[in-house]
């Protein structure tokens, strides 16, 4: 009996040790298949960052008029280019990623702020359209297809399903499409498109706070001196008193590079946009002499996107050694909002 035990407890031990042995190998074989992944999640995540290049929107506007066998009218470049815009958003390489919930979407900060500052622009203009420009006055009726695109793009930008951005985002480029299709109808379109000075007026005055705000907030990457602090300070009784120092306003250096990516989404956004109301404003723009305003905000609004060179956005003091990409990209966006408000003096006069 003694030998049976002995020879019991033998053959479990080894049973142990084939069931430790065993897995070993499939942990081993676990890491092994998560490494594989976490590099080459690596590596679709470097090539789904990059940028969407530019376009020539009077191309396109060429290409799809030419596709519909439609002749360009006012409105048409200005709806394309906007069609163009959000089908870049959800086709780019990667697609859409600001919902993604996995790797490697799901670490691609950059980018998905790059998508936000495109969203916001495009989601300002499909408001201006609705509200305005597709309607002859106030009291007129909106355009059913522009009421039903405007919502769509102001849909969550962060839903993962039941509904996805992509679906909602794309019953509004749809919907786009099909105003675009009455407005170039051959025979009587019952859409509009009025590019009048007051309805292009009212859109500036809406982008001018935008990117007002979007420069300031990408000049505190390197801390400035709070606003209301320094107006609460002011000793009115004395205006020869010394002002106290107020707090310093700063972006946290986890957030600089999403200031500067949602600003350079939106100026990719705004420089194709411009170059439709060039288009398709042109006779307004002549009789208010704001075509020189329109190329100067487009010669700045090109600067924006120019190459990267550095793998992070550096954060340099202003008169430091090294580079701050988030000034450089202010300097851009607070030019091209001085010329829009050149523009808007020059749009409103009679």
């Amino acid at each position: 009996m003694p030998g049976k035990f002995r020879q019991f407890f033998r053959d479990r031990k080894e049973d142990v040790q084939d069931y430790a042995g065993g897995s070993g190998v499939i942990g081993r074989f676990i890491l092994a298949v998560l490494v594989i992944y976490l590099l080459a999640a690596i590596v679709v995540g470097i090539y789904w960052s990059g940028e969407p290049d530019t376009f020539s929107v009077r191309e396109n506007t060429r290409t799809v008029a030419n596709t519909m066998e439609r002749e360009p009218v006012t409105g048409f470049a200005t709806t394309t280019t906007m069609i163009r815009i959000a089908e870049t958003l959800l086709d780019k390489p990667g697609g859409y990623i600001s919902n993604d919930i996995f790797p490697p979407g799901l670490w691609l900060d950059n980018i998905a702020n790059w998508e936000f500052g495109v969203l916001v622009q495009l989601r300002d203009l499909s408001r201006a359209m609705r509200r305005d420009i597709a309607r002859s006055q106030s009291q007129s009726s909106e355009d059913p297809d522009l009421v039903i695109a405007e919502p769509q793009f102001h849909f969550d930008s962060q839903s993962w399903a039941i509904p996805s951005t992509e679906s909602e985002y794309r019953r509004g480029i749809s919907a786009l499409k099909r105003y675009l299709n009455r407005l170039s109808a051959p025979e009587q379109a019952d859409a509009q498109f009025f590019a009048r000075a007051d309805n292009l007026n009212s859109w500036l005055a809406d982008l001018e706070t935008r990117l007002g705000s979007l420069s300031r907030n990408l000049g505190e990457s390197v801390g400035k001196a709070s606003v209301s602090d320094a107006v609460a300070n002011v000793d009115s009784d004395n205006p020869l008193a010394e002002e106290t120092g107020g707090s310093e306003v700063q972006t946290p250096w986890t957030e600089i590079d999403d200031v500067f990516y949602e600003a350079r989404g939106s100026a990719w956004a705004l420089l194709h946009i411009f170059r439709a109301i060039e288009v398709d404003f042109r006779k307004v723009l002549q009789d208010k002499n704001a075509m020189a305003s329109v190329k100067q905000i487009i010669i700045e609004l090109e600067g924006t996107q120019g190459q990267m060179w550095s793998p992070v956005i550096l954060n340099g003091s202003g008169f430091g050694v090294l580079a701050n990409h988030s000034l450089t990209m202010a300097a851009y966006l607070s030019r091209a909002n001085a010329a829009i408000s050149d523009m808007r003096d020059l749009l409103s006069r009679g």
